[in-house]
């Protein structure tokens, strides 16, 4: 679940100009002045470390002067250091405390250092001094948010972007703050006029994005997240957010890069490396998840999903040991979680513990009784031990939990098929079939059980749609075959053979994404980039990883 917060950053502080000298105060000194000058310059540049020791220079020269305080305490906050900008600040509002962007200043200096009654009070007072001061509105909300007063954190917020309805920051934070109270469609309203004001900015590309996924749209969030990680790629939301969405839609290997990048950013959040490490195990990288999962343990190791996690991975690995430890470890502070039981049922059942398999998995029914993985594994046992009414019972629990489950229904079919159940058994082989239409094993059964059954006709069609499969599934595994040899060919320079290897895989299985993208490849070496051009987008077209 993402959570929205109002965070300061330099982009996020005040977008006037930073101090404006009047001729009532007037530098002290030439070096002073100079100083002075030369850090407005720096700022102007963007280079706010300059800034910081033009404005420390100016200040030491003239303690006193509240343009170079206040001067000095915004490059400080906008540096991340709001602690130190504090002291400078509280000086300026002594030496005139008439002065609004004083109050304001120290206000955000105080919100960043946690001391949200203070920042209150200096926003209220910036705010006394010149009611028409956005930020000193906006840095209002902020604290009003952060105390969970958001009715009013709206108002200032919608004050702040009427006084200066140009602000694309200014639009974002209330959609925020709209998004906090359920109001999708005015928050949508906000994020989409802060883009339009300027499209670059980040974190109004991120929201939007939730609000898009929120409302199904997850391809629009990821082209919104897309943007937002290259106008800010240290944003570890938009990288966190954007990586979850590309797994979701069966890109691991794309999200694996974001998440990459958010461990780069955060090397001590856990939740990093489990992202990554999950990833991972969905595009079957196993020893690499287990890495991941190791750190993440190692960084909060009392939290029980991490070590399930680390357990599921070594259980991809058939590491059946380890796993089995990981998930005993894992009890101990979790141990009415149904899917805990399930995995450790799961693990014994594959060292062959089956009477230790079976105490695991009738707990995790007793905990969620709809579990319909733990009834088809209990199903697989007793089918396993000869124990076909036990067996059927479960699996039919299985299929009635969820019903598209096409493994359960198929060996429903084939337990009831043993306990000479025809009907019932040609039934539960159909169903896995619509469900499945390519299972061999479905189709295979149900030709032996239409035979037994007198139906001659109709057990020579399974016969002949299970060859038609058997047929493919040689043909896509020497499609394989040919496009690993064109990938050495290749390797080797030898383009014209690589290209040979890929077409004879795609005669093979015209439907292989890795032939079509290497052919694509291998053409586009060849000069022929229309042609591989097609080939790479037919790649894309059956398999997302290859878009």
């Amino acid at each position: 679940m993402m959570i929205l917060v109002l965070t300061a950053s330099a982009s996020a502080l005040p977008q006037r100009k930073i101090v404006s000298r009047t001729s009532q105060t007037k530098p002290a000194t030439a070096q002073m002045g100079e100083a002075y000058k030369r850090g407005v310059q720096a700022v102007q540049a963007g280079d706010l470390q300059k800034a910081r020791t033009e404005f420390e220079e100016a200040a030491k020269k003239t303690p006193n002067d509240a343009n170079v305080q206040i001067a000095y305490g915004w490059v400080l906050i906008a540096l991340n250091q709001p602690l130190e900008a504090v002291g400078h600040l509280r000086t300026a509002t002594r030496l005139s405390p008439k002065v609004a962007t004083a109050h304001s200043y120290l206000g955000e200096a105080l919100r960043m250092s946690g001391d949200q009654a203070g920042a209150e009070k200096e926003f209220k007072a910036a705010i006394a001094l010149n009611d028409a001061d956005p930020d000193a509105h906006r840095g209002y909300g902020r604290v009003l948010a952060g105390t969970g007063r958001i009715d009013e954190a709206e108002q200032q917020m919608r004050r702040a972007s009427q006084l200066l309805p140009q602000r694309a920051d200014l639009h974002d934070d209330l959609g925020i703050l709209l998004l906090q109270q359920k109001k999708t469609a005015e928050a949508e309203a906000e994020f989409r006029r802060a883009l339009e004001l300027n499209p670059q900015l980040a974190s109004a590309q991120l929201h939007l994005g939730f609000v898009l996924d929120q409302q199904g749209d997850t391809n629009g969030a990821i082209q919104l997240l897309e943007k937002a990680v290259a106008a800010d790629p240290k944003q570890v939301e938009a990288q966190t957010r954007l990586g979850l969405l590309l797994q979701r839609v069966g890109k691991p290997k794309l999200a694996q890069e974001h998440f990459d990048q958010v461990i780069k950013l955060t090397p001590g959040d856990p939740e990093a490396h489990n992202n990554l490490a999950l990833s991972m195990l969905q595009s079957g990288r196993a020893d690499a998840a287990i890495h991941e999962f190791g750190e993440a343990v190692r960084l909060r190791p009392q939290d029980s999903s991490l070590h399930e996690n680390l357990a599921i991975a070594y259980l991809q690995k058939a590491d059946f040991d380890d796993a089995v430890k990981e998930l005993r470890v894992s009890m101990t502070s979790g141990p009415d979680r149904a899917s805990l039981h399930y995995n450790l049922g799961v693990a014994l059942k594959l060292k062959d513990q089956l009477d230790d398999a079976i105490t695991e998995l009738k707990k995790a029914l007793e905990l969620d009784p709809k579990l319909a993985d733990a009834h088809y594994t209990l199903g697989v046992i007793y089918w396993q031990r000869g124990e076909f009414p036990l067996a059927a019972e479960q699996l039919r629990a299985a299929v009635e939990g969820k019903p598209d489950y096409a493994e359960a229904h198929y060996l429903l079919g084939s337990v009831l098929k043993q306990m000479d159940k025809l009907p019932e058994s040609a039934a539960a082989l159909r169903e896995a079939i619509r469900l499945e239409p390519d299972m061999l094993g479905a189709h295979t059964n149900l030709a032996a059980v239409l035979q037994q059954m007198g139906d001659a006709t109709g057990a020579a069609a399974e016969r002949n749609v299970a060859a038609e499969i058997r047929k493919s599934n040689v043909n896509q595994q020497s499609a394989v075959f040919n496009t690993n040899s064109g990938i050495r060919l290749l390797n080797m320079e030898d383009v014209d053979g690589a290209i040979s290897q890929f077409e004879s895989a795609i005669k093979l299985s015209p439907d292989y994404a890795p032939a079509h993208y290497q052919l694509g490849l291998a053409l586009k070496r060849k000069g022929k980039m229309a042609q591989g051009d097609a080939e790479l987008k037919r790649a894309g077209e059956l398999d997302p990883d290859y878009r």
